[in-house]
């Protein structure tokens, strides 16, 4: 059973199969053990890497779409038109207006419903603050470097990328990191509704599909950087000082949703 074990351990650690089974049929239980302490030394900074390379990668691709004369461009244009021809007249509905902030909303009606969160709210409400303020200036910023047009207005040029989509993938992506992890349908719910967003998009004629991409790109980044820097940073808060914080969400008409942040 020991050995079955210490297998199942160092194929899980990323060694193949055939040095997992030359490992145990040669090497004495000492240097079994020995094999798998090395593996347990592997870089921890890998996944994450890997984790950002998807993410990257969709975004970089999808701003080939912005250049003329290639693959992606012409994909693009040839799923506008077919989006076109099965709601020729868009869709008249704005709850992508909403949906966007569903998960959001989701993850504080979970965390007073009594469902064990990973983080406390205010800590929550801090990662979802700092994580839309960097969500939105990478968003705004690329819309003004890439001034793409948008499928509707050819003089509107802030298609690339869809903040809609970028901030329906950020929220997603703080409740997966919240309640997901240990109960994998609220993740299933939360990114289905930011899929929804990006494709009601597309549907209203506003964003090409290249736009969603990026912003689901762009959304889960920035979600994901704060929610792992957060610890480093909370440590740098005198701890006094940080029981007399207080952080507030706000909702501004318009559809503004932040937080406020004040000293008691």
């Amino acid at each position: 059973m020991r050995v079955l074990l210490v297998a199942l351990a160092l194929i899980a650690y990323g060694v193949s199969p055939p040095v997992v089974a030359q490992t145990l049929l040669i090497s004495p239980p000492d240097s079994v053990t020995s094999q798998l302490a090395l593996v347990q030394t592997r870089p921890t900074w890998r996944p994450a890497v890997l984790r950002a390379a998807v993410p990257l990668g969709l975004v970089g691709a999808a701003y080939l779409g912005c250049q003329r004369d290639n693959m992606v461009y012409e994909m693009r244009e040839e799923m506008q038109e077919e989006t076109r021809k099965v709601f020729p007249r868009g869709l008249r509905t704005d709850i992508d207006d909403y949906t966007r902030h569903a998960p959001a909303a989701a993850a504080y009606v979970l965390h007073f419903a009594g469902m064990r969160p990973a983080r406390g709210v205010a800590a929550f409400t801090i990662c979802y603050g700092l994580a839309r303020t960097l969500n939105n200036t990478v968003v705004s910023q690329l819309k003004k470097h890439a001034a793409v047009s948008r499928p509707d207005n050819s003089a509107d040029l802030s298609s690339f990328p869809s903040s809609h989509t970028a901030e329906a993938f950020m929220t997603a992506t703080l409740l997966h990191e919240q309640f997901g992890r240990q109960r994998p349908w609220v993740s299933v719910g939360g990114y289905a509704v930011a899929t929804a967003t990006g494709a009601l998009r597309m549907m209203h004629n506003r964003h090409w599909i290249t736009d969603v991409v990026a912003g689901a790109g762009i959304g889960f980044l920035s979600a994901e950087a704060v929610w792992r820097l957060y610890p480093k940073m909370a440590r740098l808060v005198p701890g006094k000082l940080g029981q007399k914080l207080v952080v507030v969400p706000t909702y501004t008409p318009g559809g503004a949703v932040g937080v406020s942040l004040a000293v008691r």
